[in-house]
């Protein structure tokens, strides 16, 4: 037997579960995908079962109809393949409908484009004269070496950092994202950053403040303070001649890449960062330089 449930009554259901547990970035997600499917539909009073291969390939070209690149339809159709999968698994619909197992999510996939830097494009980023810089200057380098030396902790796990967090000589945190617990050994560095910033505010950062006190003003904050940011980097970037855009997720890809060239193990490097699995951190290691693969051929014969 299954629970009579409409599609669009799970996916609210679903929604206002995900703001509960203060999962606001993936809640948001959800909310896409529920948005872009009442506009193809019209109406979401349809139940799972009416969901099939040829719904699927219907959805899809109106999504391309729309000019959107592969990798935005394949989050649209990742995340209701997710939300079916709880529909199945809480006795909403039947297993034998689903449709994914003939519809492949998987050919929506785009090569991710490299976001990894070198060594030495890394030491010219934090070795940057910031003589005489403003403050969010200043403040963008600090963060991108703070990422990179903290095993590429992320800009929103940083921004949430508080004192209560530095246990010993370790930093000890919970990703927001995947809510895994990360333990990592404080860079000497990392803790002259920690001197200069902390004052007596409850973050260590000049992310948020004492009066940020409700999730959405702490989001509008992080969302300001993330683009001026990655404004400031992107601009630190081409004076430095770096041939990509320079984001704060550049340190968090090119902790994983150099660890990885120094011959640690991806399951060291998925723990480290806080990955739910290691497909995801191969994902971050997949974008190694042509001249390290010339390199290895001249030793095939």
């Amino acid at each position: 037997p299954v629970k009579i449930l409409t599609v669009n009554d799970f996916f609210t259901k679903h929604i206002a579960v995900l703001k509960t547990e203060k999962r606001n970035g993936y809640a948001s997600s959800v909310l896409q995908t529920y948005n872009s499917l009442l506009k193809f539909n019209q109406h979401l009073n349809i139940y799972f079962s009416d969901i099939d291969i040829t719904w699927l390939k219907n959805y899809e070209l109106w999504l391309r109809k729309g000019e959107l690149k592969d990798n935005t339809i394949g989050i649209r159709f990742r995340t209701l393949r997710a939300v079916y999968n709880l529909a199945i698994e809480e006795k909403i619909v039947k297993a034998e409908h689903y449709p994914f197992k003939r519809y492949k999510v998987s050919k929506l996939h785009q090569k991710t484009a490299k976001r990894s830097i070198t060594k030495a494009e890394i030491n010219a980023v934090i070795n940057y004269d910031v003589t005489d810089k403003d403050k969010y200057t200043i403040l963008a380098i600090d963060l991108f070496t703070y990422s990179y030396l903290m095993g590429g902790i992320n800009f929103v796990d940083i921004a949430y950092l508080t004192i209560d967090n530095i246990i010993g000589n370790q930093i000890v945190y919970l990703r927001k994202k995947t809510k895994k617990q990360i333990k990592f050994p404080i860079h000497q560095k990392a803790l002259e950053i920690h001197k200069k910033y902390w004052t007596n505010e409850r973050y260590i950062f000049p992310i948020l403040l004492s009066y940020h006190t409700t999730e959405q003003q702490k989001l509008n904050r992080i969302h300001k303070v993330i683009t001026k940011i990655n404004k400031k980097l992107k601009e630190i970037g081409k004076e430095l001649n770096i041939p990509i855009n320079l984001t704060t997720y550049v340190a968090r890809h090119s902790y994983a890449t150099v660890l990885k060239r120094s011959g640690v193990s991806t399951s060291i490097i998925s723990e480290s960062l806080g990955h739910s699995s290691e497909k995801i951190t191969q994902i971050y290691l997949d974008s190694f330089e042509n001249s390290q693969i010339d390199e290895a051929m001249k030793n095939l014969l």
